[in-house]
């Protein structure tokens, strides 16, 4: 067991090393708002975000002179990319702190929120908050969504092992060329050619600039901040809610699939297992919310009830968190069915190697699949039954795949029903708090209003527990808090 947990000192080194180049990228990340608050006369923000943005850059830099960088194991890799997005978040907080506009646990709230993107928010009102501040909210979503330990790998422009581990870590397994570095800079372009597209959409369906900045930063990333209490009813414009839905769904697709689109590699992208569940699941779910809107005549007209409830499943399906229609609504004039099938969706989640979070369409497709060998082995015992996906170029599959991936499902199951049974202990009222977990563990962002400033603190801390678990994908915290419990035991088995 001390093999296993024991974590060396040039391993501490390496990671501070990397945490010190966060904070330099992040330092300046956080000066780019000084510009948003010059061009819309809110001085206040200027000093907030200069003192910040040097703050982390002074920090980066000592973490960079001062901690030397050795090689890293995919062990320490896992380490470094769980507690990263708590120091990004610490980070990405103070700019809401020291502008006096949240208190320090609503400030990191906001932060994590951001950064896993998420989309709850503590500023209540939302229109409270200024421009210089919601730039930085959409661009720590646009962050989160890319990732922060992709985006550190990009603008360092190195390769090697640590570097393909940190890769690994943070989730991402897929390559679209042989090396790291240049699987990177194609993301990177994919990224950047989709945010120049969405922000393309949104002005010609109507949005000033910065309006189409935002909502492509929160779309783009499935982040789902909001610039407003309404959300992206206030346009109540149908071509602004089509551009975010088509924003969405470039954001929930696996990157990897989307560059097969760009080299019109089309037979390969439409035979992928992640395509295929989301070309059954997308589309199944907004006909069945929608035949159920317009069988209780829920909106009036035909057109109306498919507006409202495709909107709702794509994004709680891309779990980006927009909304045109909010809880009280969905619970007391929706049918019970689209209750039910919005849960799943936010469950569900989006594409793996995309922004999305929940479960993912390929650990789903992988379910049905196993489900599927293994009836198909009961009808034909003794048969030799091929195990292969279409993932690009063929996947095969093993016994490990299917148990991890089992392992996973089962996990994120369990979390979510401890995460429900504590803040029931609050909030005694089991739809809300079934609704909200989901959306907090799949980085949804659809609230049923239960999460408010006010909120205990406790149940703040539960919830951001969620969001990180539900972006780092349980595992790299489970190694941690694993190497804990062993840390432990091994002290009280050294003192007796």
């Amino acid at each position: 067991m001390s093999a296993i947990n024991k974590i060396k000192l040039n391993d501490i080194s390496t990671m501070l090393h990397y945490i010190g180049y966060i904070c330099l990228i992040l330092g300046f990340f956080m000066l780019t708002p000084i510009i948003v608050a010059i061009i819309y006369s809110e001085p206040k923000f200027i000093f907030s975000f200069f003192f910040s943005g040097i703050v982390s850059i002074i920090v980066g830099i000592v973490f960079i002179k001062v901690f030397k960088k050795y090689k890293m194991s995919l062990k320490v890799a896992m380490i470094f990319s769980t507690f990263i997005w708590l120091v990004a978040s610490l980070l990405g907080s103070l700019p809401f702190f020291i502008s006096g506009e949240l208190t320090f646990i609503n400030s990191f709230f906001e932060a994590i929120s951001g950064f896993t993107t998420t989309g709850f928010s503590m500023y209540n009102p939302i229109e409270s908050a200024g421009f210089a501040i919601n730039f930085w909210r959409g661009m720590i979503q646009w962050i989160g969504g890319l990732g922060i330990i992709f985006t550190m790998i990009i603008i360092l422009r190195s390769s090697g092992t640590s570097i393909m581990r940190l890769y690994n870590a943070e989730g991402r397994s897929e390559r679209i060329l042989p090396s790291i570095r240049n699987t990177s800079k194609i993301i990177l372009y994919i990224y950047l050619f989709l945010t120049v597209v969405g922000v393309f959409l949104f002005i010609i369906s109507g949005l000033p600039l910065f309006d189409s900045i935002f909502y492509t930063f929160v779309s783009l990333s499935t982040g789902g901040f909001a610039l407003n209490s309404n959300s992206i009813l206030y346009y109540n414009n149908g071509w602004v809610e089509l551009a975010a839905m088509v924003v969405m769904i470039l954001g929930s697709i696996n990157f990897a699939l989307v560059y097969l689109l760009f080299k019109r590699k089309f037979r390969e992208f439409f035979n992928d297992i992640e395509t295929k569940v989301a070309i059954i699941i997308i589309p199944l779910f907004i006909i069945i919310v929608s035949v159920a809107l317009i069988e209780f005549n829920v909106y009036g007209n035909i057109s109306e009830n498919i507006r409202f409830g495709a909107f709702q499943i794509v994004s709680a399906i891309s779990t980006t968190g927009l909304q045109t229609v909010f809880y009280p609504e969905i619970l007391n004039s929706w049918p019970a069915i689209t209750f039910f099938i919005i849960i799943i969706s936010m469950i569900i989640g989006g594409g793996s190697g995309s922004t999305s979070g929940g479960i993912k369409w390929l650990r789903i497709g992988l379910l049905f699949k196993a489900i599927f060998w293994q009836i198909k082995s009961f009808l034909l015992p003794g048969a030799v039954i091929p195990k292969k996906i279409n993932h690009f170029q063929g996947l095969k599959v093993n016994n490990d795949l299917l148990r991890i991936t089992g392992l996973f499902i089962f996990l994120y199951i369990f979390v979510y029903v401890i995460s429900v049974l504590i803040v029931l202990s609050y909030y005694n009222n089991l739809s809300q708090v079934l609704f909200e977990i989901a959306s907090a563990m799949g980085n949804v962002g659809l609230t049923s209003g239960i999460l408010t400033p006010n909120s205990p603190d406790f149940i703040k801390i539960v919830f951001m527990i969620d969001f990180w678990l539900g972006r780092l994908e349980i595992w790299p915290v489970l190694l941690v808090l694993f190497m804990g419990l062993a840390t432990i035991k091994d002290k009280l088995r050294f003192n007796h």
